[in-house]
């Protein structure tokens, strides 16, 4: 489907779903199943050298045996380079999260410390100093995204 606006700016749409939310005048990053969407939120990827591969080109080419062989080659090895760069994306994302379920985690730990093992109790202090450095290096990774986003 395409709308082609008074401007002469043109809209394609996949499917009847976003044409139907483009026409009630709906914000594509306020769906959360768009592709913009996901981007605002960093769920995925927005600049890689490896997109500009998949861009389509007008040009006919002559058919080259040679030529051919190489071009899957080099698909190939930007297919494995692009999986690790998505791999690594994940891992930022989520490194956040497993700082936070590991203070989660030992914060359980130690308001339950006296049913496990009541001599342990004594160790608390202990604890929660680990805790806390815990949530402090937790900050420093905030702040450093912070800096690295603006």
């Amino acid at each position: 489907m395409t709308f082609v606006r008074n401007d002469a700016k043109v809209f394609r749409f996949c499917r009847s779903k976003c044409h139907n939310a483009f026409k009630a005048k709906r914000n594509p990053r306020k769906m959360r199943w768009t592709k913009a969407s996901r981007v605002a939120r960093n769920k995925e990827m927005i600049v890689d050298s490896t997109f500009d591969f998949e861009k389509r080109r007008n040009r006919p080419a002559k058919y080259d045996r040679d030529q051919m062989l190489k071009t899957v080659k080099a698909i190939k090895k930007v297919e494995a380079i692009k999986q690790v760069r998505v791999r690594r994306h994940w891992e930022e994302r989520h490194k956040t999260a497993r700082i936070k379920d590991k203070i989660r985690a030992r914060r359980e730990i130690l308001n339950s410390i006296d049913i496990v093992a009541p001599m342990a109790s004594r160790q608390r202090a202990a604890a929660n100093q680990v805790l806390q450095k815990a949530q402090q290096g937790l900050q420093r990774h905030d702040e450093s995204r912070a800096m690295e986003l603006s």
